[in-house]
């Protein structure tokens, strides 16, 4: 990562997938053409969860042992760090461009890539899990409901698991005073 300034621990990394909505799984094709799509995805430990249709082209494109990787994004915002007449005043500071530039037309963030190898899980006891662990998720008022649901969808849906190797997390947040807020990756 080039901006090690904003690299976040592991910690944070899986934090970012916990709070994520979606994450867009990209892999190569067996072609040699890329391809990415955004995904419902939950995490246990260092392992990804999704599911699918039995046919379409994440099943094409997904045989076992592929290599993928994820982004997940947890939160983007504008930051308002100046009001309109602290602008103008810096418009006329040395150094007024890269200023407004770092600060004023920047965004916050919060992020996370993954790289690992994806799995089909066949066992029902591990596809029921797998459901499980991404209704826990998106879904978790909803579980007293659960079995009845997923045991009449197992032969319809394929589970996927993704087996995190590495993950990294980033960060751009600022503080009260408009500063950039720096944390070091702790290992």
């Amino acid at each position: 990562m080039r901006r090690k300034d904003r690299e976040m621990d592991q910690d944070f990394a899986r934090e970012v997938i916990d709070r994520s909505q979606f994450g867009v799984l990209a892999c190569v094709t067996p072609g040699g053409k890329p391809y990415a799509i955004p995904l419902s995805i939950a995490r246990a430990g260092d392992r990804l969860f999704f599911h699918s249709a039995t046919a379409g082209s994440k099943v094409d494109y997904l045989p076992d042992g592929q290599e993928v990787a994820l982004t997940f994004v947890s939160h983007v915002r504008v930051p308002e760090l100046f009001s309109p007449e602290e602008l103008a005043k810096i418009v006329n500071e040395p150094g007024a461009a890269s200023r407004l530039g770092s600060n004023v037309f920047t965004t916050e963030f919060e992020s996370t890539c993954v790289q690992g190898k994806v799995y089909e899980l066949t066992d029902p006891a591990d596809k029921l899990s797998g459901l499980r662990c991404i209704c826990e998720k998106f879904t978790p008022e909803k579980m007293a409901f659960f079995e009845l649901a997923a045991n009449s969808s197992l032969k319809i849906t394929k589970v996927y698991e993704i087996r995190i190797e590495s993950l990294t997390g980033k960060r751009k947040l600022f503080d009260a005073q408009g500063n950039e807020l720096k944390r070091q990756a702790e290992g």
